[in-house]
Parts: structure tokens; C-alpha cells; sequence
């Protein structure tokens, strides 16, 4: 098959990688700039595109004279296959491809469409994660026929490193999945999607500074947060001593201790671990970074007078 490729990110150029040691031509590679969490750029890209003899555009804006300029050089398209394109996709630009574009999406459709999806259902505390490959609808975000679903179950101790490490090993194998599939049966439809608002979710970007921690929110809330901001993402931050303290690793305490502390406090400073008071229990810190230095928390917090704010 001639399979395009559109979008950003490690686990798309693996994607394109694995389809072309298969034996499909890839004719046309379509990438934005990357975000700052992202280890491949716009130079991989590129790279890749001139070893497999592909015409190459890095635009943000992919509805353009010379894009489509692109695409009609690279006629017959058959399919496309998109991960963190910067935009949505037009119904113009999937009309180039004869039987659409594949879009890998790590959320549970038609629940969890949009950005951020991953860290948004660890907030909420969801039981299971889900990465969907679905036929993308020009204009549409996450809509379309779902051809393939799996699922990793989480907890409140997952972090969102975690999730994502799945994601990357699993949406390759998936995606080869439903080529396959394509290839032998052009019609193919897994799981017709709802086009009813009411079981749809919409997920909005976060940034860093939405993971500055509230003391005051329970200590399940206070944890998801630690774990739904980590690596590869900034990391959840308070503040200490006047400077932002980040919070790595923690995990909830349930000893059951009846206690008077302000939100924030330190109650407890161990071997390689502190505990702090939240609205309605602790949480133990097991790893910070402090001044630029990664640490456990009691190399820099050595009283129980000190508060986190």
C-alpha cells in the first residue's frame, strides 16, 4: 500500500519505521514542531522522509495550497496514518487518501477525545486507559469508526511515564493491526463510534503550571496529580522556603493517625522520605527536585516546623 504519514512524536516515526520494513511505500510525510516533552524532531522527520524517498512538509497548518500541491504529486494515495498532528485534519486533505487516514488516539472514544487525555483519566480516577486507532472525520476531533481498541488497567499509584511507555510498545502493533485488515477488507469497520454529544468527554491541554499542588485537596487528589504530571511532563511543584519544590514520587500513607496539622506541613521526616498533611489525610514524598537537584525530600527538609505551600 502507499501509505502517507502526518503528525509528530517517537511513537509515529516507529509507526512509519515498522510500515515501511513491511514493504508499503511511503510517498508523502507531513510533520509540525515538536512539542518540548517530544525526544524525535522535525530534523528525524525529514531524515526519514529522504531514506525512504518521501516528499516532506513541516507545516502548523496542514489546509494549504502547497500541501495539497504535495498530495497530488503523490497520487494514488491509498491511506495515512496520523499521531499528534498540531491541528485538525480537513475532510480536503483525507480526501486524498482513497481510504481515509488512521489516527492512533490514547483515549477511550467517544469518552476522552481531545488533549491530554492520558493524564485527564488518571486525574479523574479512572480504571482503565484505553488507545483507539479510528478513520478520522475532516473537521471532526476523535470522531470517526474505531477499528481497534486496547486497554491498560491503572491505579492510583500509575504514573503517566508509565501509561505512556505502554502506549508507545502497544499503538505500533495495533496500527500494523488494522492495516492489515484494511488491506484485506477496504470496508472494514471495528466499532461504530456515537455521534451523540452525551457520551462524548472533551479533554482540554493542560500546561506545567496546572500542576501546582492545592494542600487543601484530599491526599487521593494531591497523589493523582504527582503521578499525572510526571515524566515525561514537568512534574507537580509546590513551593518551599520561597522557591518551587517538584514532586517526583509519593504515595498515600493510611495509618489511621487522628492529627491536627495545616494542609501542607511537614509531619514526619524519614530515611529517604518525608510526610505532609493534605485536607483529609498524608501523602509521603519520595522524590523531589530542589535548587536542580534531585533528591529524596529529607536532604533539603529537616524539620516538621516546614510547610509546603
Amino acid at each position: 500500500m502507499r501509505i502517507g504519514i502526518i503528525g509528530r512524536g517517537e511513537i509515529l516515526l516507529e509507526c512509519a519505521e515498522r510500515i515501511y520494513s513491511l514493504g508499503h511505500d511511503i510517498p508523502v510525510v507531513i510533520t509540525a514542531k515538536e512539542a518540548p516533552e517530544y525526544k524525535v524532531t522535525r530534523k528525524d522527520y525529514k531524515l526519514f522522509a529522504e531514506r525512504v524517498g518521501a516528499l516532506f512538509a513541516q507545516t502548523a497548518k496542514i489546509d494549504d495550497d502547497d500541501i495539497y500541491n504535495i498530495l497530488e504529486r503523490c497520487q494514488p494515495l491509498d491511506i495515512a496514518i496520523s499521531i499528534n498532528y498540531s491541528g485538525v485534519i480537513s475532510e480536503r486533505v483525507i480526501s486524498y487518501f482513497k481510504l481515509g487516514i488512521l489516527n492512533a488516539h490514547g483515549g477511550d472514544l467517544p469518552r476522552f477525545r481531545g488533549n491530554a487525555c492520558q493524564s485527564w483519566a488518571l486525574l479523574n480516577g479512572e480504571e482503565k486507559i484505553a488507545l483507539c486507532v479510528h478513520k478520522m472525520i475532516g473537521g471532526e476531533l476523535d470522531s470517526g469508526n474505531i477499528l481497534a481498541k486496547e486497554f491498560m488497567h491503572v491505579n492510583i499509584n500509575t504514573r503517566i511515564g508509565q501509561v505512556y511507555e505502554w502506549i508507545a510498545i502497544i499503538t505500533p502493533d495495533l496500527m500494523i493491526k488494522v492495516i492489515r485488515l484494511i488491506e484485506k477488507d477496504h470496508f472494514f469497520i471495528g466499532e461504530a463510534q456515537s455521534k451523540d454529544p452525551k457520551d462524548a468527554l472533551r479533554c482540554y491541554p493542560r500546561d506545567s503550571s496546572d500542576g501546582r499542588i492545592d494542600w487543601n485537596c484530599t491526599s487521593v487528589d494531591v497523589l493523582r496529580l504527582i503521578n499525572a504530571s510526571s515524566e515525561p511532563f514537568a512534574g507537580a511543584f509546590a513551593e518551599y522556603e520561597g522557591q518551587k519544590i517538584i514532586i517526583w514520587r509519593a504515595e498515600l500513607i493510611n495509618d489511621e493517625e487522628k492529627f491536627f496539622a495545616v494542609p501542607g506541613q511537614v509531619l514526619k521526616i524519614g530515611t529517604d522520605f518525608i510526610e505532609v498533611s493534605c485536607k483529609d489525610g498524608k501523602i509521603k514524598i519520595l522524590e523531589v527536585e530542589y535548587q536542580g537537584i534531585r533528591a529524596p525530600p529529607n536532604k533539603f527538609i529537616q524539620s516538621i516546623r516546614k510547610r509546603l505551600k
